[in-house]
C-alpha cells in the first residue's frame, strides 16, 4: 500500500486559507441548551476548494466539567469549549437534562418528526418537527449500556449488554454472578403512543447486545429481523440455558464465531425470539497486526496506568466476569474474531458489511435469516473494525476503525493517518473486496481528546458519494468518496476538549446522520446537536436542495436504505453544476442549459412538458460531445423525468 503521511505532515501541506466560522460554545448552564451563535443568517457562500490554513480545529480552547452536587460520579458541562466550523454550521444544541446529565449518550434512530437518542441509562425522544428547535418529548430510564436504538413501525428496539442491566429496568444493578433478574439482549418497546412507550418484551441473548441491526427481508413482510452483535463474554448456561463459549470443535452449539438473529413477528412482537445463529466468522485465522500500532497501544496503556497508579488494563468495552465466562481458553490462539461489533445491512443491494474485530466481512443477506460470508478483508493498519457504510449503488463499502475502543486519543500528531481511520474498498464481482484508500479526519487533536473513526451516514447529494461522520472529540467531518481512491474532506465542525482537568474525560460525537434535510449528532457529553450544510465550492445550493427532496418515514442508519431522488428542477440543476465542476461542457453551453431550464420552469402544463422533453432529447444527443458523457446523459434523463 502507498505510504500515507501522518497528521503533522498533512497539516503542513495545506497552503491557502478559506472561510471558516469559529464561535464560543453557548452557555452550558441552560436546561434546554441553546442555539449556536452562528445560527442566524448564513455566511457568504465560500467558493474556495482549499481547506482553511492554519486548520482552525487545532488548538481550540477546552471546556471544563463539574461534578453534579448530588452525584460525584457524574459530571456536567460547566465551561464551554471553543468551536470551529467550515462549510457547515451548528443550528442547535440541546443539553442533557434530568437523569441523563453526565451519562454517556449513544446512537440515534428516527421516526417521522422524532429522533430517539440512546443513553447508557435508557433513551430519550425529541420532537424535531422544527429541526432548528428540537424539544424533549420523553425520557425512558432503563439502564443497560450501551442502549443502541432502532425503530420499526411502532416499535423501538434497545440493546443491553452490561451485567448490571435488569429485566425490570431498575437502577440497583445485580451483584450476583448468576441471576434470573439480569437482562442482556434486545428490549422491545411498543411506542404507538410515543409519549408513553410500553416495555413489552425482552429477548435474552447469550452475549447480550452491544449493537444491533434491524434488517428488512424484502420477501417477508410479516417479520422483521435483528442481527445482534455482542462484545462481551458468553453468559453462563446456568443463567441462560444453551449458552456455551467452548470452541466449536468441543461444542457445535457454541456461541463463538456466530451472530444471533432475532425474528420479530410484526403482528405479535411479543413472540420475538432467536431464530438462527449464523456462523459467519467460522474458519478465519487470526488477523495480522501492525507492530508499530501495537507498540503505541502498549505505551499509551502504560502511561495511563502510571497516571492511575495501577496496572495497565484492556480495552474496557467488554463486560466483567459477572454473568459467566467459562471455556474461552479452549479457543486456539490463532483463531480469528469470535464476534462482530456492528453490522450494516443494505437489503436493496443484497449485502451486509460486518465489522468484526480483526476483519471487515462482506455478507450475502438475500436470505436474511441465513446470512452467508462472501469475503473477509484483513488489514494490519486496522485495529478494531467498527462499522460499515455502503455507497448508494452498492459497489463500494467503507469500514471504520475504532482503534482504542473510543476512549483513547488517536488523532494526535504522532498517530499515523491510516490508524484509527476509515478503510475504503471496491466490491468486485459482487463477492470480493479490493482496498483502495484510507480516510481520516485530518486535524491533529490533543491527548485530552478521545478521537477515532465512528458512526456516520451518506448525505444524499445526487450522483455522488458524500458522507458525514463522527470522530468523537475530533468532531464531525463531511467528505466526498465518489473517487474511492482519493477521498477528500469538504466540511467539518469541531469543539475543543471537553475538559483537560479531568483524567479520561470523554465526549464528542458518537454518531452523526443526515435525516430529511439536517444532520443530527448524538454528543456524548453535550446532548443533541443539529447541523446544516452550507453551499460551497464543493457542494452547490442546488445539490443541497436536491438532497432535501430525499425524505424518509423512518431511518436506522445500520439498516441502510437506497437513496432515490424524485424529479425536480433542483435535481436537474445539480447535474448542471456537476458538469460545470467536471468541465463536462463549455461555459456557454452550461449557460444555455440553465437558461432553458429557467424558461421551462416558468411555463406550466403541456407547454412545460414539451419544452423539457425537447431539451432532454437535445441533451442526449449533445452528450456524445461532452468530456463527461455519463453525467451529461444523467442530466438529460433527469430533465426527461421532469417532463413526465
Amino acid at each position: 500500500m502507498a505510504s500515507v503521511p501522518n497528521l503533522r505532515q498533512l497539516a503542513s501541506s495545506v497552503l491557502t486559507a478559506a472561510l471558516f466560522v469559529t464561535t464560543l460554545y453557548a452557555s452550558a448552564c441552560a436546561s434546554q441548551g441553546s442555539a449556536a451563535a452562528g445560527a442566524g443568517p448564513a455566511p457568504a457562500v465560500n467558493m474556495s476548494t482549499t481547506a482553511p490554513s492554519p486548520d482552525p480545529r487545532v488548538g481550540l480552547k477546552a471546556g471544563t466539567l463539574a461534578k453534579l452536587p448530588a452525584d460525584t460520579t457524574r459530571r456536567m458541562i460547566s465551561t464551554p469549549a471553543a468551536e470551529a466550523s467550515w462549510n457547515m454550521r451548528l443550528v442547535k444544541n440541546v443539553l442533557p437534562t434530568g437523569p441523563f446529565v453526565g451519562v454517556t449518550h449513544s446512537d440515534l434512530a428516527f421516526r417521522g418528526n422524532y429522533v430517539v437518542q440512546g443513553n447508557y441509562d435508557g433513551y430519550e425522544i425529541f420532537d424535531i418537527s422544527n429541526p432548528r428547535d428540537p424539544k424533549l418529548f420523553h425520557q425512558e430510564v432503563c439502564r443497560g449500556s450501551q442502549s443502541d436504538v432502532s425503530v420499526y413501525g411502532n416499535l423501538i428496539f434497545v440493546s443491553g449488554e452490561a451485567p448490571s442491566g435488569r429485566l425490570d429496568c431498575g437502577l440497583a444493578g445485580i451483584p450476583d454472578s448468576v441471576s434470573k433478574d439480569r437482562f442482556r439482549g434486545i428490549r422491545i418497546f411498543d411506542a404507538t403512543d410515543l409519549k408513553h412507550p410500553k416495555y413489552i418484551q425482552s429477548v435474552q441473548t447469550c452475549r447480550g447486545s452491544h449493537t444491533h441491526t434491524v434488517v428488512e427481508d424484502l420477501n417477508d413482510k410479516a417479520n422483521v429481523y435483528i442481527y445482534v452483535s455482542g462484545s462481551a463474554g458468553v453468559r453462563s448456561a446456568t443463567e441462560l440455558p444453551g449458552c456455551s463459549d467452548l470452541d466449536p470443535s468441543m461444542d457445535p452449539n457454541s456461541e463463538l464465531f456466530k451472530i444471533e438473529i432475532i425474528q420479530v413477528p410484526l403482528a405479535n412482537p411479543m413472540a420475538a425470539h432467536v431464530v438462527t445463529k449464523a456462523p459467519i466468522l467460522s474458519d478465519l485465522a487470526r488477523a495480522p497486526q501492525n507492530a508499530g500500532r501495537s507498540a503505541s497501544d502498549s505505551a499509551d496503556r502504560a502511561a495511563q496506568a502510571a497516571a492511575r497508579g495501577g496496572r495497565a488494563g484492556g480495552r474496557g468495552a467488554a463486560a466483567p466476569a459477572a454473568g459467566g465466562r467459562g471455556g474461552r481458553g479452549a479457543v486456539p490462539a490463532n483463531r480469528g474474531p469470535v464476534q462482530c461489533h456492528d453490522i450494516t445491512a443494505y437489503p436493496a443491494s443484497g449485502f451486509a458489511g460486518g465489522a468484526c474485530g480483526g476483519y471487515g466481512v462482506l455478507l450475502d443477506i438475500r436470505d436474511v435469516a441465513h446470512p452467508v460470508r462472501l469475503y473477509a478483508a484483513a488489514d494490519s493498519n486496522m485495529s478494531f473494525w467498527h462499522s460499515a457504510t455502503f455507497s448508494n449503488d452498492g459497489t463500494k463499502v467503507l469500514f471504520s476503525d475504532e482503534w482504542g475502543g473510543g476512549s483513547a486519543p488517536r488523532c494526535r500528531v504522532t498517530d499515523h493517518y491510516e490508524w484509527g481511520a476509515d478503510a475504503l474498498f471496491n466490491i468486485v464481482n459482487k463477492k470480493t473486496l479490493a482496498f483502495t484508500s484510507y480516510f481520516k479526519m485530518p486535524a491533529a487533536q490533543t491527548s485530552a481528546e478521545n478521537c477515532v473513526a465512528h458512526n456516520g451516514s451518506l448525505v444524499p447529494i445526487p450522483g455522488r458519494d458524500v458522507m458525514i461522520q463522527a470522530w468523537y472529540q475530533g468532531g464531525v467531518s463531511l467528505f466526498d468518496w465518489t473517487d474511492n481512491a482519493h477521498p477528500k474532506e469538504i466540511a467539518f465542525m469541531d469543539r475543543g476538549p471537553t475538559d483537560t482537568a479531568s483524567a479520561g474525560a470523554g465526549g464528542g460525537s458518537w454518531s452523526v446522520y443526515w435525516y430529511n434535510g439536517y444532520m443530527y449528532s448524538s454528543e456524548i457529553a453535550r446532548g443533541l446537536d443539529v447541523f446544516e450544510l452550507l453551499p460551497s465550492g464543493f457542494i452547490s445550493q442546488n445539490e443541497i436542495d436536491a438532497a432535501k427532496t430525499v425524505t424518509f418515514d423512518y431511518l436506522n442508519v445500520q439498516g441502510q436504505q437506497k437513496l432515490v431522488w424524485p424529479a425536480s428542477f433542483a435535481l436537474s440543476r445539480s447535474y448542471v453544476d456537476q458538469l460545470e465542476r467536471s468541465k463536462g461542457y463549455s461555459a456557454d453551453k452550461l449557460a444555455s442549459i440553465r437558461a432553458e431550464l429557467s424558461a421551462a420552469e416558468k411555463l406550466s402544463g403541456q407547454a412545460r412538458k414539451d419544452a423539457l422533453a425537447k431539451l432532454s432529447t437535445q441533451l442526449h444527443g449533445d452528450a456524445r460531445g461532452s468530456s463527461d458523457a455519463p453525467k451529461a446523459h444523467t442530466l438529460a434523463s433527469a430533465i426527461g423525468d421532469l417532463a413526465k
